[in-house]
């Protein structure tokens, strides 16, 4: 087991090296984007399915509340919380629909929709990036792979180059941290 074990970390520090040569700026442009949305009144959507609607919450979550710097709460919100809404639009329409009747909703141009697909290819993450873009939008995927259908709905989209799903849900973690820390330091000048 300890030889599996070692295998599977050794994979994952891989995959976070190969990312760091090949994705790391996409991240910065990212979270240059949040911050100026931030700046200017703006809010931050995002959104996924299954351990990407975890990642979701987990953005939304270090935003609002804090990552590590005491400083106000930043206008974020995670479109997979709210069961009575999820369940509603997906009994009355279809599932596809779950996030864009929410982004409609909430979605003001100026704002940032960001989606999280591991393989790119989640239907309901396509519609809801398209609607987005359609009400002034701007548009970030996060995905693995070679980004599957996201890169044509995404301003900027960020890929994990791997094809093993739970490696890219790691490189997504970072990433989250990532972004928070870039977005402190982007508009309270630090990030600790």
């Amino acid at each position: 087991m300890l030889a599996a074990a070692s295998e599977t970390l050794r994979r994952a520090i891989a995959t976070l090296q190969a990312f760091q040569e090949e994705g790391l700026a996409q991240v910065v442009r990212a979270a240059e984007l949040i911050t100026r949305s931030l700046a200017a009144g703006g809010k931050l959507l995002v959104f996924g399915n299954g351990g990407s609607a975890a990642d979701a919450q987990h953005l939304a979550a270090e935003l609002v509340n804090r990552y590590q710097l005491e400083r106000p709460a930043l206008p974020a919100v995670a479109l997979t919380t709210d069961t009575s809404i999820l369940t509603s639009i997906a009994n009355d329409y279809h599932y596809d629909q779950v996030f864009v009747r929410q982004l409609k909703a909430l979605g003001r141009a100026g704002d940032v929709a960001l989606g999280i697909s591991t393989s790119g290819r989640s239907a309901n993450v396509l519609e809801a990036l398209a609607a987005a873009r359609e009400r002034g939008l701007s548009t970030v995927g996060l995905t693995g792979r070679e980004g599957g259908e996201m890169a044509s709905h995404c301003d900027i989209l960020i890929t994990v180059p791997s094809r093993e799903t739970p490696r890219i849900q790691e490189v997504h973690a970072v990433v989250i941290h990532l972004l928070c820390e870039l977005v402190d330091r982007g508009l309270f000048g630090r990030a600790r």
